[in-house]
């Protein structure tokens, strides 16, 4: 493996866990992909993430997502019948790697033909664009091997070991012939001779069926020299030609004259076995590129039709996101014929809390800003208006641990487990997102946690981002972003719409007048308190609601 691709492998290790793709949307982008070909597929399989300082290599990257946009956009006539060609192709890896070691058969030089004609139409359609197209995407010229395994050049998707492979092969199979007319031809005779003078119709084979109830007809048979007995059954005895010396003779020229074309054939196989085992290269690089702009194509097409862009690749480490959304929310959103709310948020070094009620889309903005940030490290472009994103050295999101609960550990001791696991690895560059942390213990213990958790990270140089209920822990340099919820909604016209409404419709208005998009809570501006405005609008009774409201106001009486 060369050091370029260790250095990748490694970095897809550390970067980030399945738990933190599967958790931020990622491995559902990953499995939405439209793959062609199966080099497409084991692109995307050995696909690994860039690390801070291959910032160039990114680039690269996402140029030729651009390129196979572009493609998509201005040339469908030529991507139409590319992506009519990738479908058709098939994984010859196999038979490629064989040919070094092994005489390939008819069936596999077959295959390989197929593949080079299909990397020659690929090479056309892209060649026949009106664009300049970039060498990644462009298979290797095979053209020699494809006119030594085709010595007829027309170019059909068919293989035989044909005579203009060899004269001496044709001159062979010209004798082959030759005899089969010779024997057919005696053959003939003796059948006409046979059916002229003993009142027998035979079949074309050169077979005479007689049926056992005429005994007769089965003795006249048995009685004729130039037959012999071939099968029977209880109904039928079947009769074939014996076979005259001039026949066997024939037949025995027939017998050596085949195995001369078998070691013919074989010679002509490991002939082209060894020019293609001598085109292995080519043929690799060709289905590698055939992969790459399979991927790219895949990339470009999801890109399309979920509105994604080309982040801005930053040397600093940031997360800046302008009106960006979670891929697979919005999908279920769709499904129930409603928007997504875009979400603006731009993290740098350091903590940034989000609170607010737990109907304010907090753990979706925590997964949002994961999912872009490891599209874009990934080469991907990103759900929003506008992203600009430095590369992280180590990415993980933390909501919660259903294994460690399933191994027997509470709730809260799996959350405490995995925390200070992902602790232990971050290091420099590194972008945790942590949902609500320490909910699952008493309050005042969770706030305490909760806040020494993140004067812990503000000290690191990390990009924190930490979703709580609690309030007053985002305090000193920490930024406190709070969801706008219900803040600017028409609270007559919400209490009129869920006076009738059941249980489930309720939740549903509710969430319809709930605006998701974040802003920065200046130190010591109230913080709503949606909980209470939500638990009204559900009909809490009123007397709990102001003994909250007192004892969050510090006016409890006892």
């Amino acid at each position: 493996m060369p050091p370029e691709q260790r250095e990748r492998e490694g970095i897809a290790m550390r970067l980030c866990n399945a738990k933190t793709r599967n958790e931020t949307g990622f491995d559902h982008v990953l499995r939405s992909l439209r793959l062609l070909t199966p080099f497409g597929k084991k692109a995307l399989k050995e696909y690994k993430p860039f690390a801070p300082g291959q910032e160039e290599e990114l680039e690269r990257e996402l140029f030729l997502v651009e390129q196979a946009r572009q493609m998509l956009l201005t040339q469908s006539s030529h991507t139409d019948a590319l992506v009519e060609v990738c479908k058709e192709m098939k994984d010859n890896s196999f038979t490629i790697e064989r040919s070094g070691k092994d005489v390939l058969s008819v069936v596999e030089l077959f295959e390989i033909k197929s593949l080079l004609l299909q990397l020659e139409k690929i090479r056309e359609s892209l060649g026949a664009m009106d664009m300049e197209l970039p060498p990644e995407f462009l298979p290797e010229d095979a053209t020699s091997l494809l006119d030594a395994l085709d010595p007829t050049g027309e170019r059909i998707n068919t293989f035989y070991i044909y005579d203009a492979f060899s004269e001496i092969l044709a001159e062979q199979r010209k004798s082959k012939r030759e005899l089969e007319v010779a024997i057919r031809r005696q053959q003939k005779e003796t059948k006409g001779r046979l059916e002229a003078q003993y009142g027998i119709s035979m079949t074309p084979a050169f077979e005479l069926m007689v049926s056992k109830a005429d005994r007769g007809a089965l003795e006249r048979a048995m009685g004729i020299p130039e037959l012999v007995l071939q099968d029977e059954d209880y109904m039928t005895a079947s009769f074939k030609l014996r076979k005259t010396p001039e026949i066997y003779e024939l037949r025995k020229r027939l017998e050596v004259l085949n195995d001369a074309i078998e070691g013919e054939e074989l010679r002509i196989r490991e002939e082209l076995s060894l020019q293609v085992r001598d085109h292995k290269g080519i043929l690799r690089q060709s289905c590698a590129r055939v992969g790459r702009l399979d991927l790219n194509m895949a990339k470009a097409h999801y890109a399309l039709s979920h509105q994604c862009v080309k982040p801005e690749i930053s040397r600093e480490h940031v997360v800046e996101l302008t009106e960006g959304r979670h891929l697979m929310v919005e999908e279920i959103l769709q499904g129930k014929g409603k928007a997504f709310c875009p979400i603006t948020i731009r993290l740098q070094d350091g903590v940034a809390c989000i609170t607010g009620a737990n109907m304010g889309g907090k753990t979706v903005s925590l997964k949002m800003t994961g999912l872009c940030a490891l599209l874009a490290q990934y080469g991907f472009f990103v759900p929003c208006r506008e992203a600009r994103i430095g590369l992280s050295s180590y990415v993980h999101i933390l909501v919660g641990d259903s294994q460690n609960v399933q191994r027997g550990l509470s709730s809260f001791g799996s959350e405490m487990e995995e925390l200070k696991d992902i602790l232990d690895q971050s290091k420099a560059k590194t972008l945790l997102l942590i949902d609500e942390i320490a909910s699952g213990t008493n309050p005042l213990e969770g706030m305490a946690l909760t806040k020494a958790l993140v004067d812990y990270l503000s000290e690191r140089p990390f990009i924190s981002l930490v979703t709580t209920h609690f309030d007053n822990v985002a305090t000193g340099k920490v930024k406190n972003l709070q969801a706008r919820g219900l803040a600017d909604a028409d609270f007559d016209k919400l209490v009129r719409e869920i006076r009738y409404a059941n249980r489930r419709e309720r939740i549903e208005i509710i969430g319809r007048y709930m605006d998701y998009r974040l802003y920065e809570v200046e130190k010591n501006q109230e913080i709503p308190k949606e909980a209470l405005n939500i638990a009204r609008m559900l009909g809490i009774q009123e007397e709990i609601l102001e003994r909250a409201k007192n004892i969050i106001e510090g006016k409890d009486e006892q």
